[in-house]
């Protein structure tokens, strides 16, 4: 189980990232624009100067259940230990199971 602190964390990550992603999209859409270099400068320095946090590459994806931030699978939001385990009591309908 992860920290509680770390989950939260991430949590407020995905907020600053959901409440400041139009105005970064349109920042970068601006520098695409337009053609003079001081022009593109003065749009990048605003985009360095929203939060570090609102970022979309600083966002992890974590298991739905544990809260572990590696081995994640995107379709099913599970880390591979617990997916695993899911599989093999049948609570994922459609997947197959392995045993080795």
């Amino acid at each position: 189980m992860a920290k509680k602190s770390l989950i939260q964390r991430e949590k407020k990550r995905q907020t600053l990232e959901q409440k400041y992603h139009l105005i970064r999209r349109s920042s970068k859409n601006e520098i695409k624009k337009v053609p003079a270099l001081s022009d593109k400068w003065k749009i990048h320095g605003k985009l360095q100067s929203l939060p570090r946090n609102s970022a979309p590459t600083r966002l992890h994806r974590r298991c739905f259940s544990t809260g572990r931030p590696r081995a994640n699978y995107r379709d099913f939001g599970l880390s591979g230990h617990i997916l695993r385990e899911m599989v093999h009591a049948c609570l994922l309908p459609g997947a197959t199971r392995s045993s080795w």
